[in-house]
């Protein structure tokens, strides 16, 4: 079956490896579909989030048709919260609006702690006004942090979680790596993110939903289509699930796996801390 029209106007593109100071301004990586400096990649994005924040929760309805409240509630389940009374540490990255963070202190007994660690302060403030509502300000910390350079001590968390951000990093192999030195031994890695489509005819209405329906319904609700449209752009150049499942195991995960949802709309890789 020939591809799409989006899909043949694309191609993935690995993350760019990290390089010394002084160099990323002349190094171009992908912003979207646009070819920007590494050095200014990170600005872009934090403009993004900044923008779309206060509607962040709604952008994600818009984006998965509601279905990424499944797919989090399928993460935390495979995450498998501690029941019985154990001390147990998540670190949830670019855990923005504290989705992840509170459905996981929900599942989990009162011994068990998160803290969410996201870049863009606006995101931040969302999620800790949630974090309070859902009277869990006891078991959960905002912190800011970089998913590149996590402000936290080697083998000091239980489980990592990362919901939606890693293809808004723009050195994934950096942040794998402090994901792995940031877990103990024996602790899991788990990514929930948008992927690529593998069921003939529903890749094309996904194509049309993303990039006709999406950036319409984001104006409409929003009254700016551009944060969506980059969005909705990082999804088609992030890598696809076999590569992205190499990244980790090139990062010295093991038992590393993933599991496709709705076709391969989403899809959920775990790695293992040994």
């Amino acid at each position: 079956m020939p591809r799409s029209r989006y899909a043949r106007a694309m191609t993935h593109h690995a993350p760019e490896k990290p390089v010394p100071d002084g160099a990323g301004e002349s190094k171009t990586t992908t912003f979207g579909l646009r070819k920007v400096t590494e050095g200014e990649r990170q600005g872009l994005v934090n403009q993004v989030f900044a923008a779309v924040a206060p509607r962040y929760d709604l952008m994600n309805d818009l984006m998965s048709g509601g279905l990424h409240r499944l797919w989090k509630d399928d993460l935390v389940a495979a995450l498998n919260p501690p029941r019985a009374a154990q001390a147990f540490r998540l670190l949830d990255v670019a855990g923005g609006t504290g989705d992840v963070a509170i459905r996981f202190a929900k599942a989990s007994s009162n011994n068990a702690t998160a803290i969410i660690c996201d870049l863009s302060r606006e995101m931040l403030d969302v999620g800790r006004d949630k974090v309070l509502k859902a009277g869990l300000a006891g078991r959960i910390a905002c912190i800011e942090g970089n998913a590149e350079a996590l402000p936290f001590p080697d083998k000091s968390f239980d489980a990592y979680t990362i919901a939606f951000g890693i293809r808004n990093v723009t050195h994934i192999d950096a942040a794998l790596a402090e994901a792995r030195r940031v877990l103990k031994f024996g602790g899991r890695f788990l990514c929930l993110e948008f992927s690529h489509c593998q069921v003939p005819l529903l890749d094309r209405l996904y194509d049309f939903h993303s990039f006709e329906v999406i950036p319409r319904l984001a104006k409409l609700a929003a009254g700016s289509a551009e944060p969506y449209r980059y969005l909705v752009e990082s999804i088609r150049t992030f890598p696809d699930q076999e590569r992205f499942a190499a990244m980790i195991r090139e990062a010295d995960f093991a038992r590393v796996s993933y599991r496709n949802l709705t076709g391969g709309i989403a899809a959920i890789h775990s790695g293992w801390r040994i």
